[in-house]
Order: structure tokens, then sequence, then C-alpha cells
């Protein structure tokens, strides 16, 4: 329990660890945040099929691939319904310190733009969680590693629209805090999802796999593509992914 919990603060945490170079780092180019969030994506798109899609086809038993498949289309699902309540990244990335649009209208998108991360943090804590359930920790922790690493970068790009529409840099800190302490949230109610019933294993894996594919295809890929740097967030993706490979195995 004691890992789980550490684990869990270093996925929240992660985000505020991202809040801070956004302090520091204000004015970093499109092309160093392309390539940080890409290397991100490879990260989490091997530790969702490695550490959860794989192992979810292992515990599945008898209807092995019927619930790891229908697993993954729930755990998308149910990401693309937060979507359609929350616009998440590459939809709110209008909010730019560059552009001045009337103070108030930029203050409630910041606002939007926030909540939404953190509606989005929920299930990634969650994923975080899950991958416990396996009883193979350093494949968790793994997991939970590629998940801490993609929350740096968006905890960073949530700071400069804050402090442009006026928000304080204590208050925007708080927020960016708030955001991390969902996703230990979401991490323990994994973790304590799978450790109740070991029957829902292999479909709370999917399902945590399935959340992690969607947030790649639907928003990181994307967002990564969109400022003309995709050549080198590409091979930045397939860096992330190989190294996870590389991990994997040596912590066999």
């Amino acid at each position: 329990m004691q890992i789980v919990l550490l684990t869990a603060l270093g996925v929240g945490g992660a985000s505020v660890i991202g809040a801070i170079f956004g302090f520091i780092f204000k004015k970093a180019t499109h092309k160093f945040s392309d390539i940080v969030l890409s290397f991100a994506a490879g990260v989490m798109l091997s530790a969702s099929v490695i550490g959860l899609i794989l192992p979810s086809l292992d515990y599945g038993g008898k209807f092995k691939l019927l619930v790891t498949v229908l697993g993954v289309f729930c755990g998308a699902l149910c990401v693309n319904l937060i979507d359609k309540l929350v616009p998440h990244l590459h939809r709110l990335t209008g909010v730019d310190s560059e552009a001045h649009p009337e103070k108030q209208e930029q203050l409630n998108r910041v606002i939007l733009f926030v909540i939404a991360i953190a509606i989005h943090n929920l299930p990634e804590g969650i994923a975080a969680g899950v991958g416990f359930g396996t009883g193979d920790s350093g494949r968790a922790i793994t997991i939970a590693g590629g998940i801490a690493l993609q929350n740096i970068p968006e905890g960073m790009v949530i700071i400069a629209p804050m402090l442009s529409s006026g928000i304080s840099h204590k208050r925007a800190f708080l927020i960016a805090v708030v955001t991390g302490v969902i996703e230990v949230v979401g991490t323990l109610l994994g973790f304590f999802a799978v450790s109740l019933s070991s029957a829902v294993l292999p479909f709370a894996l999917a399902f945590a796999g399935g959340t992690m594919l969607y947030v790649i295809s639907d928003e990181m890929i994307p967002e990564t593509h969109s400022h003309g740097s995709e050549r080198a967030a590409t091979f930045s993706l397939l860096i992330g992914f190989c190294l996870m490979l590389v991990l994997d195995v040596l912590m066999k």
C-alpha cells in the first residue's frame, strides 16, 4: 500500500512540477513543448499496450478477448463522453497568452481549460492505480511513470493562460496543485477498485488502456502535430515508446 501511495503522490506531483516549469519557462517554444509531449505520448502508448492491455488478456480467462476489446472501447468511450461535456487540450489551445480577447471572456475560457484538464486527470489516475492489480509493481510503476511524464507538459501549458488572464501566481499554483490532487485520488480509486474484486481486473486493465489510447490519439498526437514540428514529434514519440520497451524488459 505504501508504494501505491507514493506512486499516487508522484503521478499527481508531476502536474505540480510541470506547473513550476511553466512559471520558469513562460516563453517555451511550441517545438520544445511538442517534442516533450510526444515523448510522453510514446511512453504512454507503450505502457498502455504492454502494461495494461496485454495483461488484460493474460487475466481474462475464457472470454479474455471479448473482455479486453470491450474494456478498451468502454475506456475510450468514457473519455469521449468527458470530451463532449468539457472539451480538452487541442480544442481549447486557443487560450493563448499572445491573444488579447476581452478580459472576462478570456478568464472564462481559461477556467474551462483548467477544469477540462482536471476532469481528464481522474481516468488517467485510475489507469495508474489499476496497474497495481496485476501484482507486478515494477510494471505498474512504469505505467504510472508514463502518465507522470505526460502530466509535466500538461502542467506547464496551464500556467501561461492563467497568468495572462489576470490570475495571480499564487492562485495559479494552487489550481495546478488541485489538478494533481485529483490524479492522486484517481490512482487510489483505481487501486482499491481492483483490490476489492479480482474478477474486475481484466476489464479494468483494458478500460484503463482504452482511456490512455484515446488520450494519445485524440489529444496528444494532434496537439504535437499542429505547430509544424511533425517529424521531430514523431521521432520523439518513437524514442519514448522504445525506451519503455527497454525498461519493461530490464525490469522483468
